[in-house]
C-alpha cells in the first residue's frame, strides 16, 4: 500500500474523530447554554436544546475565526504537528470529556483539548515545541473568564435589583421570563462562536501538517467550518442532562431574573474572549456568572462545596488530558 492512501485514510479518521469531539463538546456543554433557562422553567428541556443548537450554528455568520487561528497556529510549533500528535490530543480531550460527563462534572472541553495538544506535543518533542504566549493566554483565562462572568453577572443582578426596586415581584418574573429567551440565545451564540472554532482549529492544524492545506492561508477550508458548527449544534440538541442538573440546580437556585443576569454576564464575557481570539471555557464562564448572581442575593445562596468540586475539576483538566494524550501519542505510533 502506498503512503498517500495511508495518509489520506489517517487524515479522514482524525477528521471524523475531531467531529466526534466537537459533537461531544456540544453534548457536554449543552448545560452551559440551557441549564438556567430550564431550571427557571422558561423553556422545557426539549425546546431549550433546539433553541440553543440553532444559536450555536448561526454563530458561523457572526464571529471571525480568530479562536480557530489561535488553536491551529498559536499553541505549538507547526513543525512538530503530525497525525500522531493530533490523535493524542483528541484522545486525551475525548477521554476527559467522557469521564466528566459520566460523573456530571461541568469541566471544560476547551481546556481538555488544549491539554491534549500540550501533552501530545511534549511526548513527541518536549516542552520547547510549545508556544508559550498562546498557552499562557489560554491558561490565564482559566481564571479570568469565571471572574469576568462573576463580575458581569453580579453587576447585572445589582443593576436589575436597583431598576426594579419598586416593581411587583410577579411583574418582574413575567418580564424576565421573556427577556431570558434573549439572554439564553446570546449565550448560545457565544458558546457556538468560541467552542466550534476550537475544533476548526485542530482540523486546520491537521490539514496543514499533512499537506492538505497551506500554512500561508488565512482561513481554513470552508467545509471544516460548516462541519464543525453542525457537529456542535447537533451535540447541543442531544444535551447533557447530568450536567444540566449540577449547573441549574446544585450551585444555586435561580429565578428568571437571575437566569437572565447570569446568561447576559456570561455572553458578554464570551463575546469579548472570542473577539480577542482566546479559547475560553464556556463552562467556567457560566459557572462564574451563576455564582456571581447567587452571591448578590446572599452568600449562603451559593452551595460553595459544589462550586469547590467544580474548581478542582478545572484545575485537573489540562494535566489529566495532557497525560492521556501523551500515552495516546505513543499508542498511535503503533497504529498509523
Amino acid at each position: 500500500m502506498s503512503n498517500v492512501p495511508v495518509a489520506l485514510w489517517a487524515v479522514m479518521v482524525l477528521v471524523a474523530m475531531a467531529l466526534v469531539f466537537d459533537f461531544m463538546n456540544g453534548f457536554h456543554d449543552a448545560a452551559n447554554s440551557i441549564a438556567t433557562v430550564v431550571s427557571t422553567g422558561v423553556l422545557k428541556p426539549g425546546q431549550a436544546v433546539v433553541f440553543a443548537a440553532f444559536f450555536n450554528f448561526i454563530a458561523i455568520f457572526i464571529f471571525h475565526l480568530s479562536v480557530a487561528a489561535t488553536v491551529g497556529k498559536g499553541i505549538a510549533d507547526a513543525g512538530v504537528i503530525d497525525i500522531h500528535v493530533v490523535f493524542g490530543a483528541l484522545a486525551g480531550a475525548i477521554f476527559w470529556n467522557l469521564i466528566t460527563w459520566y460523573y456530571g462534572i461541568p469541566s471544560s472541553s476547551s481546556h481538555a483539548l488544549i491539554g491534549g495538544i500540550v501533552g501530545a506535543v511534549i511526548a513527541k518533542a518536549g516542552a520547547s515545541a510549545l508556544i508559550g504566549a498562546g498557552i499562557l493566554r489560554t491558561v490565564a483565562f482559566i481564571f479570568i473568564s469565571p471572574l469576568l462572568g462573576f463580575l458581569f453577572g453580579s453587576l447585572m443582578m445589582v443593576a436589575v435589583a436597583w431598576i426594579c426596586r419598586r416593581t411587583r415581584p410577579s411583574k418582574i418574573d413575567r418580564w424576565f421570563r421573556r427577556l431570558q429567551l434573549i439572554s439564553a440565545g446570546a449565550y448560545s451564540l457565544g458558546h457556538g462562536g468560541n467552542d466550534a472554532q476550537k475544533t476548526i482549529g485542530i482540523i486546520w492544524m491537521l490539514l496543514i501538517a499533512t499537506g492538505y492545506a497551506s500554512a500561508q492561508e488565512t482561513a481554513p477550508p470552508t467545509w471544516t467550518i460548516i462541519c464543525c458548527y453542525m457537529a456542535i449544534g447537533l451535540g447541543t440538541m442531544f444535551g447533557g442532562w447530568r450536567i444540566v442538573k449540577t449547573m441549574g440546580q446544585k450551585i444555586t437556585k435561580l429565578k428568571p431574573v437571575g437566569g437572565f443576569c447570569a446568561e447576559t454576564g456570561g455572553a458578554i464575557t464570551l463575546f469579548i474572549a472570542t473577539l480577542m481570539g482566546v479559547p475560553v471555557s464556556t463552562t467556567h464562564t457560566i459557572t462564574g456568572a451563576i455564582v456571581g448572581v447567587g452571591s448578590v442575593q446572599r452568600a449562603s445562596a451559593v452551595r460553595w462545596g459544589v462550586a469547590g468540586n467544580i474548581v478542582w475539576a478545572w484545575v485537573l483538566t489540562i494535566p489529566a488530558s495532557a497525560f492521556v494524550a501523551g500515552v495516546a501519542y505513543w499508542v498511535s505510533l503503533q497504529l498509523f
